[in-house]
């Protein structure tokens, strides 16, 4: 399988690291410098490519037509919706996942405009505080199947060393990612500048290697 991934931010960077490690071919477009320096140090260079990803020549430089899966990632829905229209009727790309970052636009991210997969993280997550659903109930529901990685939930302790930090600063184990933040019944999408406060629940991505080891970062100091 060959996928091409649209973003090489926190959720890009660790998709790829996740399918090159079960022996996928990836490649990862991103266009900002500071995050494509910061990419060379996650990823192969033969991986990851410097451009716009809703430009036809760079993606015509990553065999565009020889994808299996498009996954759309960047930070900006106009960007991640252009891209999979793109993919889909520009390049025949068979199968086409797209973010969306504002739940208010997710009625455009339709099968008709490309996108075969819509991952509204905000949505989903404030449907589970509406329905008060608890988070033993959550992890079953996102459990990845024939996977490593388990959703996990932890509070943000007094005395830990992630209290005070925002959420670039964060020195989370390898094959973690953070997906929400939940505050005073209120999702958080992880920013970069969003800081970490005491009693926050962190709800996380990680590989069960690292399970103790995150658990661990979100306790009081020792």
């Amino acid at each position: 399988m060959k996928v091409i991934i649209i973003g090489g931010g926190q959720v890009g960077a660790f998709i790829a690291q996740s399918l090159l490690k079960s022996k996928i071919e990836v490649k990862v477009v991103e266009h900002r410098p500071h995050i494509f320096e910061k990419l060379k140090h996650d990823l192969p260079a033969a991986n990851i490519v410097f451009g716009d990803g809703t430009s036809s020549k760079i993606l015509e430089s990553c065999n565009i037509t020889d994808m299996d899966v498009l996954v759309a990632v960047t930070g900006a829905d106009e960007t991640n919706l252009v891209v999979s229209t793109l993919a889909k009727y520009e390049y025949g790309v068979g199968r086409v996942i797209a973010r969306v970052n504002n739940p208010k636009n997710e009625w455009l991210f339709q099968q008709n405009m490309g996108v075969d997969v819509c991952l509204n993280q905000a949505a989903l997550m404030s449907r589970m505080v509406i329905e008060e659903m608890d988070f033993t109930q959550m992890l079953t529901l996102l459990n990845l199947k024939q996977s490593a990685y388990s959703i996990v939930q932890l509070t943000a302790l007094a005395g830990s060393n992630a209290i005070g930090k925002a959420v670039k600063d964060l020195k989370l184990p390898q094959e973690s990612l953070l997906v929400s933040i939940l505050r005073n019944n209120e999702v958080i999408l992880p920013k970069g500048e969003n800081i970490i406060q005491e009693n926050d629940e962190i709800v996380a991505l990680v590989h069960e290697k690292r399970l103790s080891a995150i658990t661990d970062y979100f306790q009081p100091a020792q």
